[in-house]
C-alpha cells in the first residue's frame, strides 16, 4: 500500500458516513419487506437532520439573493450522487420560476456524461474544477456551493478553495463535521445524517437530505426573490400543456376571473403569469403592466397599487377582459 492509498483508507475509516450502521448488520438475511422497514426507519431520521441546520440554511438564502440582486451568480459544485441531486434542482428552476443558467449553474465532475454513469477518476480531478469555473468567469460577487456528503471529494475541495481565492462567498454542504469542504467554507451545512443503511453508500440517507435541502434552499431563494405570489408559482415558463393550465388556474385563484377570462389574458400577456395578475388586478393592457411592474421591482401586490393610482389619474387606460 503506498502513502497515498493509505492516507485515503484511513480517512475514509473515520468518516461517520463510513462506519457500520448497527441497525442493519444483518440486513442480506432479512425479508423483504423487514429489508424495507429497516431502510424506512434510517430514512425518518432525514428530516430532522435538514430541520437542525435551518438556520445555516437561512443565511445561504439570504447569501445567495443578496448575490444575485446585485447582478452576481450562483453555483453549485459536486461529484456523483452530489452533482446530480445539484444539476436536477438547477434543471427544475426554469420550467418552475424561470431562472436559467444566466443565474444559477450546476458543475458535476466529469461534465453532463456524469449524469447517467460514472466517470473514472472525475472527482479527484482538482484542475477540472479550477478550469470549470474560470471557464464560467467567476468572480468577487458569485455565490459557490459545494456539495459533497463525505466532505474530501478533491474535485468540490479544489472548486471551494478556488473561489475563497477569487473573493466569491463559498459555502458546503456535507455529512461530515470538520472535513476538507468546511475549511473552505464561510457557511457549513453539515447534515449529520450517521452511517447509512449499506454501509458507505451515501446515495441514501446523505443523498436524500442533500436533495431536502438543496430544494428548500433553492425553494426559499425564489420566493425571496419575487418569482411566487402568495404560496403560486407566478414565475412558471408554460412549456407544457399541464403548465399552460396551471398558469389559468393560478391566474383563476389569485384574481377570481372565470376559465375563458385566464385564456384570453394569458394569451394577451404571452403567458407572462406576474403580467397577468396585474392585467386582471388592475384592469390594464399588458405593456402597461410590464411597465408598472418594472417600476415595482417586479413585487405584483405593489405594481397592482401603482397600476390602479395612474389608471386613476388618467396616466393609463383601462382594459376590460
Amino acid at each position: 500500500m503506498s502513502g497515498e492509498e493509505r492516507r485515503i483508507f484511513e480517512e475514509l475509516s473515520r468518516l461517520d458516513t463510513e462506519q457500520r450502521n448497527p441497525r442493519s448488520e444483518r440486513l442480506s438475511e432479512l425479508s423483504t419487506e423487514e429489508i424495507l422497514r429497516v431502510i424506512n426507519e434510517e430514512d425518518k431520521k432525514v428530516a430532522y437532520a435538514v430541520e437542525a441546520v435551518i438556520p445555516e440554511v437561512a443565511r445561504l438564502v439570504d447569501t445567495i439573493v443578496e448575490a444575485l440582486e446585485k447582478g452576481g451568480k450562483w453555483f453549485y459544485v459536486g461529484a456523483g450522487t452530489s452533482g446530480r441531486l445539484a444539476v436536477i434542482d438547477v434543471a427544475e428552476l426554469l420550467p418552475t420560476y424561470d431562472v436559467g443558467p444566466e443565474m444559477v449553474e450546476a458543475l458535476i465532475a466529469g461534465g453532463p456524461g456524469a449524469m447517467v454513469r460514472a466517470i473514472e477518476g472525475a472527482e479527484d480531478d482538482e484542475e477540472m474544477a479550477v478550469r470549470e469555473l474560470k471557464g464560467k468567469r467567476l468572480r468577487s460577487g458569485d455565490v459557490v456551493v459545494g456539495i459533497s456528503a463525505s466532505g474530501r471529494t478533491p474535485y468540490v475541495v479544489a472548486a471551494l478553495r478556488y473561489a475563497r481565492e477569487v473573493g466569491a462567498k463559498t459555502a458546503c454542504i456535507t455529512s461530515v463535521e470538520g472535513s476538507p469542504v468546511t475549511r473552505y467554507a464561510d457557511i457549513k451545512i453539515v447534515l449529520r445524517t450517521g452511517p447509512e443503511v449499506v454501509t458507505g453508500s451515501t446515495r441514501m440517507k446523505a443523498a436524500t437530505a442533500q436533495k431536502m435541502t438543496l430544494t428548500m434552499l433553492s425553494t426559499a431563494v425564489m420566493v425571496r426573490l419575487g418569482r411566487v405570489h402568495g404560496n403560486l408559482m407566478v414565475s412558471l415558463q408554460p412549456v407544457s400543456s399541464k403548465l399552460r393550465e396551471r398558469a389559468k388556474r393560478i391566474l383563476m385563484v389569485e384574481t377570481g376571473v372565470s376559465y375563458e377570462q385566464a385564456s384570453k389574458i394569458l394569451e394577451k400577456a404571452g403567458y407572462d403569469v406576474v403580467a397577468a395578475i396585474v392585467m386582471a388586478q388592475a384592469g390594464i393592457g399588458y405593456r402597461d403592466a410590464l411597465r408598472v411592474l418594472e417600476e415595482a421591482g417586479g413585487i405584483p401586490t405593489r405594481a397592482i397599487e401603482l397600476a390602479k393610482r395612474l389608471k386613476a389619474s388618467g396616466e393609463i387606460k383601462g382594459v376590460e377582459y
